[in-house]
């Protein structure tokens, strides 16, 4: 996960932290029977559970979507620069295999020049 997604989820964390707190708080302060006020406190900690994991989920998929997208990238360079190490391999082997024939013929015309 990138510090910036980190940075965001912490955020997100606070928020839905400090919403529950201040919720909870308002209904223990609210003038109600216990008995309502627990109802309201574990109906609106189900909610905020409930908006905490669709906000899990969609930041997993964005970052699953980040991830691919990465990872594709890195593939499609990688392929990219092995194909262009072995073109330039097989243009210097023939370089290679080229000038050394030629050098063999070159030696091999000065050694027939020298025989008697």
């Amino acid at each position: 996960m990138s510090r910036k997604e980190n940075n965001t989820a912490g955020v997100l964390a606070g928020l839905l932290a400090g919403a529950a707190a201040g919720v909870i708080l308002g209904m223990l302060y609210a003038p109600e029977e216990g008995k309502e006020t627990r109802k309201k406190i574990k109906d609106k900690a189900n909610d905020l559970k409930d908006q905490a994991k669709d906000k899990y989920s969609e930041v997993s998929e964005k970052v699953k979507g980040q991830y691919d997208n990465i990872s594709s990238t890195f593939r499609d360079t990688a392929g990219n620069v092995a194909n262009t190490v072995k073109d330039g391999y097989d243009k210097y082997k023939d370089q290679i295999v080229s000038k050394t024939s030629d050098i063999a013929e070159d030696v091999e015309k000065g050694l027939n020049d020298l025989k008697p």
